[in-house]
């Protein structure tokens, strides 16, 4: 039930819902070492809202950076599979683009990050 009602707070379309999502990250309900809330909630805004995570300010890609760098040495497969969103960046226009790549970039200076993180951004930026 906490993780639907993750999600739910993640997907919203109203203006602010990036702001609610860090804050939810401060959440009792919410723990960056149990991969089924990270999901729900980052994995839900960064994939299931498109509309706020694509935000033209880059305001969402640089959340998913940060919450890269955070879980990659907690979980680097579920931060593996969190990248995804912005190994994507081809599809999109030229600033976002920039801001998506300039992610990766920052994920991939990261010391010590997992082959499994490395091997994706890598992948996407070669």
């Amino acid at each position: 039930m906490v993780d639907k009602w993750l999600t739910l707070q993640a997907t919203s379309r109203l203006p602010g819902t990036l702001k609610e999502v860090e804050s939810l990250l401060r959440h009792p309900a919410f723990n960056l070492k149990n991969p089924n809330r990270v999901r729900a909630l980052i994995g839900a805004f960064c994939q299931g809202n498109p509309a706020r995570f694509h935000a033209a300010d880059g305001a969402g890609y640089a959340f998913l950076g940060k919450r890269i760098l955070e879980l990659d040495p907690l979980n680097p497969q579920v931060a593996s599979r969190l990248v995804l969103p912005l190994t994507r960046w081809r599809r999109y226009d030229e600033n976002r683009q920039r801001m998506m790549r300039a992610q990766l970039e920052r994920i991939a200076a990261l010391p010590g990050l997992s082959r499994d993180v490395f091997e994706m951004v890598s992948k996407s930026l070669g």
